[in-house]
């Protein structure tokens, strides 16, 4: 793909993709340097890998998006996978098993790493559930994270208006979903942004951050230890106070992860809190299957079709 940048007009124009043309106003700067790292040929599309420096999270990002076929001749859907605790986008493109049916349902699917990376905070390394791999989806307000941890907007704002920029997208079509702490910032970015997404869906969500340990460590350790700010990014919360469109919300979640046993997901808190708002909801509680990449990729296929549905 060429990329040709107007610097001094305020648009950039993505020349040449497929002979499809696009040209956006751009306010984030991380447009431009959007460099391609790799592609892969799969079901009939391409699986490519996308850096950039973001202005966000003030480091350089890496992406995953999936283009369908149908992408080569008009604009598509596009659903927005977020990971969860010690990922990139490689787990999701590797083991997902998402670009079969993405090819099926003429959807593009994007796939962001899960916090910045190389930013040389003290401590950032130190454990696998806070800190690099570990940016839980929320907009950090304590003075040694905020500059950088910023991955809401990341995911929210930057990374939706680079993508709607340069790839063929319709941006009236957007779903969101992800995979334990990628389901718990699925579930707050739709419910924080009535409208933005179309549908939304999760496996193993953090569902209720405020009473398990990793998102007790994580939230005081991002947000401070008022409580109050912390519900800002609580899914339980969040359903409560929700005014907009209304979400039919999907949820699988194996019977065996260790996760749910530790009381880390909490999947029933959330569907108490739907059920007291009248919000739609739908847990699977899947026999046998754990909190792993087995558990993604054998339900990929009903998740993707979930979102098709409401993307046509």
């Amino acid at each position: 793909m060429h990329v040709w940048f107007l610097r001094n007009t305020g648009f950039s124009v993505c020349k040449k993709y497929n002979n499809l043309f696009f040209a956006k106003s751009k306010s984030y700067s991380a447009m431009t340097n959007l460099e391609e790292k790799s592609k892969s040929k799969s079901f009939n599309g391409w699986q490519k890998v996308y850096t950039h420096d973001s202005s966000e999270v003030k480091c350089k990002m890496t992406f995953g998006v999936y283009l369908p076929p149908k992408a080569e001749t008009e604009k598509c859907p596009v659903i927005y996978w977020l990971s969860g605790l010690t990922c990139t986008e490689q787990n999701f493109i590797g083991k997902g098993g998402a670009q079969q049916y993405a090819s099926e349902h003429g959807v593009i699917i994007v796939s962001p790493d899960t916090s910045p990376r190389g930013c040389n905070i003290e401590g950032d390394d130190d454990s696998y559930d806070y800190g690099s791999g570990a940016g839980f989806y929320v907009d950090a307000t304590e003075d040694k994270w905020k500059t950088n941890y910023r991955m809401y907007s990341y995911v929210t704002k930057e990374l939706p208006e680079i993508i709607n920029t340069n790839f063929p997208v319709d941006p009236e079509k957007a779903s969101i979903f992800g995979h334990s702490m990628g389901g718990h910032g699925a579930l707050i970015c739709a419910l924080k942004n009535p409208g933005q997404y179309k549908s939304v869906s999760a496996y193993a969500p953090i569902c209720n951050p405020m009473q398990c340990p990793w998102g007790k460590k994580a939230f005081t350790g991002y947000l401070g230890p008022k409580q109050e700010a912390w519900k800002e990014y609580d899914a339980c919360e969040l359903v409560k106070v929700y005014n907009g469109p209304p979400l039919d919300i999907y949820i699988d979640q194996g019977k065996s992860d260790n996760f749910l046993k530790e009381s880390q997901l909490l999947p029933d808190n959330f569907v108490a809190a739907c059920t007291e708002s009248k919000m739609p909801v739908q847990l699977n509680m899947q026999e046998d299957y754990d909190h792993s990449y087995f558990f993604i990729s054998t339900f990929m296929k009903n998740h993707i079709k979930h979102h098709a549905k409401y993307l046509k």
